[in-house]
């Protein structure tokens, strides 16, 4: 694979699959999902303060754009065409990588309460996150 495949990307696909996976990230840890679980396994209050900056969301958005061009850059390298591929694709990428990475630096967290429940609720963002960019990105190419 070369860089040259950053040509032949739908630039609008990774877009819409980036914002997506960022989107499904307030789904994922607000209260009523994973949020107080997780809000308990980190030992952080994540109740939103009162003059939060908006710069707070710039990591997070430009980490799920980063995962979301690799996927897009090896659905292209392998030929994904179809949702099902692209979801297959997506889920490979969450499970291979993204969920060992998140376990292996989140499980040895022992400032955590809980660092186990912690990497468990953060690799599982990601692996459905990729799951869902990879299916868009599968569906749009």
């Amino acid at each position: 694979m070369s860089l040259s495949v950053l040509g032949d990307l739908n630039w609008l696909a990774v877009l819409v699959a980036t914002i997506a996976y960022f989107a499904l990230g307030s789904v994922w840890y607000a209260e009523y999902a994973f949020g107080r679980a997780y809000q308990r396994a980190s030992g952080w209050d994540l109740n939103k303060p009162e003059k939060a900056s908006p710069a707070i969301l710039v990591v997070p958005l430009t980490t799920c754009f980063v995962l979301t061009l690799v996927t897009a850059m090896l659905g292209a390298a392998s030929g994904t065409d179809t949702v099902m591929e692209g979801l297959l694709l997506g889920l490979v990428i969450g499970v291979g990588v993204a969920l060992p990475v998140r376990f292996v630096t989140g499980s040895y967290d022992m400032t955590k309460p809980a660092p186990l429940t912690f990497a468990a609720i953060g690799a599982g963002y990601h692996v459905v996150g990729l799951t869902l960019a990879g299916a868009i990105l599968g569906h749009w190419t």
